[in-house]
């Protein structure tokens, strides 16, 4: 979900700049990569609606829908029927909604496979199924990792290990990015592509529901400080149905397709973590908790034109490692190149 709107909580400022500019970025860089390695990403712009399941709910969607208004984000409030109108399978219930168009959607893993596809094609060695061991680091200055048992020579290393970055053996503790899994349950259904439930994703209290081109359902997805437990587990998947159903009765009939599990890459303060670190050579690119997707186009050219040129965007610097080191080194900078 491209969701830069619906999901700033209070807090956030800063960081809603940030997803909104990587946000605009979307439709070129999906173009972009497309042409680049023939792959269908599955973008989508219809939309996405916050809904109010009971009245209950309602004056709760009312203030978070004040507090967008007073970021000026766009955002338009709807009655229960309103939000009908445009979703016509949702429980009459649902009392009150909120439209965001801005907010739209991709196919995660068909971004995953055109942006190795586009790395193939490029030239490219990708080794898949291969960990990284260590990085190796000698007197503050990275030289190469560890793979496979081989030791891989390189000037510069990018750390975006996801969920994983801080248990990569190797890196200082000053230049460890603080990050750990949040466990994420998620199920998929099967609609009918022809005949899809719903038109566009819809966020209600405890779920979310993305449709795909496909026909997929996707539902999720629970918040667990669990570590990298990878169970699925009854209590979970029940929540994410019930919550899917009191708004969408008709998931009833849905056939399951797929459940799993994901680790959220979570920083201290929820943000990502971008950049230079203290060592010389190391950058990072971690820590996106929730806008991992959503933060691809930013993250890709601000991490490239460092790593390039040495020019470290403004938009990432509040973002750097730097902000849990307190009496740490400086990071390096545009005028420190690494």
């Amino acid at each position: 979900m491209l969701a830069a709107n619906v999901e700033t909580e209070p807090g956030e400022e800063m960081l809603l700049a940030l997803n909104l500019e990587s946000q605009a970025a979307w439709p070129e860089f999906t173009r972009e990569l497309e042409a680049l390695s023939g792959v269908d990403l599955g973008y989508r712009d219809e939309g996405t609606l916050v809904v109010a399941a009971h009245r209950d709910d309602a004056a709760e969607l009312r203030n978070t829908y004040e507090f967008h208004r007073s970021l000026g984000l766009e955002v338009e409030w709807l009655t229960g029927g309103q939000a009908r109108r445009l979703e016509p399978h949702l429980a009459p219930g649902v009392s009150a909604a909120v439209s965001s168009e801005k907010d739209h959607q991709v196919d995660n893993r068909q971004l995953v496979v055109a942006l190795r596809e586009a790395f193939r094609r490029a030239g490219g060695r990708l080794h898949e199924n291969t960990p990284v061991e260590a990085i190796d680091v000698v007197a503050g200055q990275v030289k190469g990792v560890q793979v496979g048992g081989r030791s891989r020579s390189a000037d510069m290393v990018l750390l975006a290990a996801g969920a994983w970055s801080y248990d990569i053996d190797g890196v200082p503790p000053v230049a460890r990015p603080p990050v750990r899994p949040l466990k994420g349950q998620v199920i998929a259904l099967q609609m009918e592509p022809r005949a899809p439930v719903i038109d566009r994703v819809i966020w209600g209290p405890g779920i979310y529901m993305v449709p795909r081109r496909d026909g997929t359902l996707i539902l999720g997805a629970t918040v667990e400080e669990k570590g990298f437990d990878s169970d699925l587990t009854a209590g979970g998947i029940f929540r994410l149905l019930e919550a899917a159903w009191e708004i969408l009765p008709q998931i009833e009939e849905l056939p399951i397709q797929d459940m799993w599990v994901g680790f959220r890459p979570t920083s201290r303060d929820d943000a990502p973590i971008l950049g230079p670190t203290p060592v010389d050579g190391l950058v990072v690119a971690t820590g996106h908790h929730r806008n991992g997707v959503l933060l691809a186009p930013l993250t890709i050219d601000a991490v490239s034109a460092f790593m390039l040129d040495g020019t470290l965007a403004a938009s990432i610097e509040p973002f750097g490692i730097g902000r849990f080191n307190a009496g740490a080194i400086p990071v390096a900078t545009a005028g420190n190149k690494v």
